[in-house]
């Protein structure tokens, strides 16, 4: 559903008033804006439902951390990045740890939109796109 600026700018106010000082989401107020826009159905307010719904998804993403590795990690280098990530990012971190084989060896950690690739397959593909 495309959204017209209107109804991106009234997401955008929506979301401005979920999220507190500190710049938190506010789940409580989430749900009472959705409840009211559902109740009052305002003009076009599938849009900004739709544009609210993005916003809440990017800003959810910006907490969420997935660490990928080749092989398990141990519990202290996993509370070392832990440490690290939410001294860059905040404490309010949800962290998510996974193997995957395919990295080879290495790390691959995301938080948002942010994406650090120090894995070996990553250093692969760059070596490979540099040598054609």
């Amino acid at each position: 559903m495309k959204i017209d600026k209107n109804s991106a700018r009234a997401a955008r106010q929506l979301m401005r008033a979920c999220v507190d000082q500190s710049g938190r989401l506010q789940q409580p107020r989430v749900r009472a804006v959705v409840k009211r826009l559902s109740e009052e159905k305002p003009r076009g307010y599938l849009r900004i439902l739709a544009g609210f719904e993005r916003l809440l998804r990017l800003e959810v993403e910006k907490r969420h951390a997935l660490i990928e590795s080749a092989a398990p990690l141990g519990t202290a280098l996993r509370e070392k990045i832990r440490a690290d990530l939410q001294a860059k990012f905040g404490t309010d971190l949800d962290f998510e740890f996974t193997e995957n084989p395919g990295l080879l060896g290495g790390l691959r950690v995301q938080v948002g939109s942010n994406v650090w690739d120090g894995s070996v397959l990553a250093k692969l593909e760059a070596l490979r796109n540099s040598l054609s």
